[in-house]
């Protein structure tokens, strides 16, 4: 197989894993060598194990391909924490690192395409997330919130005004504040109901002074 023809082959989804090329009759071995080939010339990026990402100029590169990445590298997950906060709009600074989490063990996954930290959350807790489409695939995201809520379960902060204006958060009148308590709620935990109410009582705070950002 040439790169032309994977290309075509891949051109709905620029991600492929290397079992697809190894049907049929085709010699494992001979895969094998060409793709590390085709990886040393530039013309596929190795994300982990078995999983490549077509690159240009052999395929436009389609907006949000990060993103399902993110999704394909470790599954189950859902994009979480700063990173889902980034794409809610709700902070105004982009993050750097994918953080994700997972049912499965923590892990962290580096590639020429940036970061992926996988976290772990106990299967009680996976849950609040919706999916989202781009070009490249679907993948899926922490509502905004559940985001939050898992934000402040995994880094066990104490909420306090000062940490939640150092989150820099914007666009507050996009929060649910009912879901945001629902949510609370459902995660049974004591912690996380306090925490919510205290940014329920920012948020309103917020929005009497007219500071909705």
């Amino acid at each position: 197989m040439n790169i032309n023809k994977l290309a075509g082959y891949v051109a709905d989804s620029p991600v492929f894993n290397a079992e697809m090329l190894r049907v049929g009759k085709a010699d494992p071995r001979s895969i094998n060598v060409q793709l590390s080939r085709w990886k040393k010339a530039g013309k596929i990026i190795q994300l982990r194990r078995g999983l490549y990402l077509m690159n240009s100029p052999y395929i436009k590169l389609p907006a949000g391909y990060d993103l399902y990445i993110a999704g394909a590298l470790h599954s189950p997950s859902y994009i979480s924490l700063y990173k889902a906060l980034e794409y809610h709009g709700l902070i105004p600074e982009g993050v750097a690192v994918y953080t994700c989490v997972t049912t499965r063990r923590p892990v962290t996954v580096r590639n020429p395409v940036g970061e992926f930290s996988y976290r772990h959350l106990r299967q009680g807790l996976f849950w609040g997330y919706e999916k989202a489409e781009t070009a490249a695939g679907d993948f899926f995201v922490a509502c905004p919130e559940k985001a939050l809520l898992d934000l402040f379960y995994l880094d066990g902060v104490k909420i306090s005004e000062a940490y939640l204006e150092e989150l820099r958060l914007q666009n507050l009148d996009t929060l649910d504040l009912a879901r945001l308590g629902v949510f609370a709620q459902r995660a049974g935990s004591p912690g996380l109901i306090k925490a919510a109410e205290k940014l329920a009582a920012f948020v309103k705070a917020r929005a009497g002074e007219g500071k909705y950002l």
